[in-house]
């Protein structure tokens, strides 16, 4: 199964946490904001940590329509 990955834009505030924890994942756009590089991904972990990890709770991950990410 896939994951969907979302980054809110009115929610991030373009720390780049998660651009530093997962760079094949995450990229700060040129509004300062972070975008996923692909919406639809494989599973892995380091994703689910740099949802945990975003200071703005802006990232959220989906699995089957069942959010994921951020774990609470």
């Amino acid at each position: 199964m896939t994951w969907q990955l979302d980054v809110d834009a009115q929610r991030c505030i373009g720390s780049g946490v998660c651009a530093g924890m997962a760079p094949d994942f995450f990229v700060l756009g040129d509004e300062d904001r972070a975008r996923p590089l692909a919406g639809r991904l494989e599973p892995d972990e380091v994703v689910l940590d740099a949802a945990d990890s975003c200071p703005a709770a802006a990232i959220t991950v989906t699995e089957g329509g069942r959010e994921i990410g951020p774990r609470p």
